[in-house]
């Protein structure tokens, strides 16, 4: 299967998936995310293992010492990823919210209220514990997930979306609301940046370089997390 089909499989996925995420309140995403930061620490034992195949081939690979730092994961490192999840869990509902509101001439009253876009992309690099913060962040505010890490760090990768797949299992949200998107093969960037109409937005997080590649490739609407909101392309007014 070419990347393009592999990236549509998994976004068509994510959407079917979303609906449990429509009918989840506010309360059931938050509960949800404190069961995925309870089974981070309970699988710190099997994160290490899958962390220690990433650094062996960095290593094997002579990968520069800082980005291999940023590769590292450590007992400690894990619990800040747990911690993390806590205090997203902690915040407030961000659906629902009244932007404006007014009366018309005729009598109808118009809210605008914060919605979900639906089904988001990331892309980022090199650090694992962007696997977990994306997906968190995204779940808190209603959206599907579609990740797309580095593959430096696949193996990483793949052990903490099992570890939050596994906990979404045990809630009514569904554990497909979260696909990672293969990484060895880097047509997936371009087929997630150009999956327009199943994708409805992506976000790139990292160097300047990787922000600025996305937002000038994508045809789907992308947010410049290094700039002013005004780069939020083709999107209304949604929350995330």
């Amino acid at each position: 299967m070419d990347a393009t089909a592999v990236v549509s499989e998994l976004a068509r996925k994510a959407r079917a998936a979303s609906r449990s995420l429509s009918t989840a309140t506010g309360e059931q995403r938050s509960q949800a995310l404190l069961l995925i930061a309870d089974e981070i620490d309970k699988a710190s034992d099997f994160i290490l293992a899958a962390n220690a195949e990433d650094m062996a081939r960095a290593k094997s690979e002579n990968m520069h010492p800082q980005t291999q730092d940023r590769l590292l994961l450590t007992v400690d490192r894990i619990k800040g990823i747990s911690s993390g999840v806590r205090q997203v869990a902690a915040l407030e509902n961000p659906l629902g919210k009244i932007i404006r509101e007014k009366d018309l001439p005729n009598g109808l009253h118009l809210e605008q209220r914060t919605v979900p876009f639906g089904v988001v992309g990331m892309v980022y690099e090199a650090r694992p514990n962007v696997s977990v913060d994306a997906a968190v962040i995204l779940l808190a505010s209603g959206n599907a997930a579609l990740l797309r890490g580095s593959s430096s760090a696949a193996s990483s990768n793949a052990a903490l979306l099992k570890v939050m797949r596994d906990a979404l299992a045990k809630t009514s949200i569904s554990p497909e609301v979260i696909q990672l998107v293969p990484s060895d093969d880097r047509a997936t960037v371009k087929a997630l940046l150009h999956a327009r109409g199943l994708v409805d937005l992506v976000i790139p997080r990292g160097s300047a370089a990787l922000i600025r590649m996305v937002v000038d490739e994508a045809t789907v609407p992308t947010f410049d997390s290094a700039a002013n909101s005004d780069q939020l392309k083709d999107s209304s007014s949604k929350c995330l």
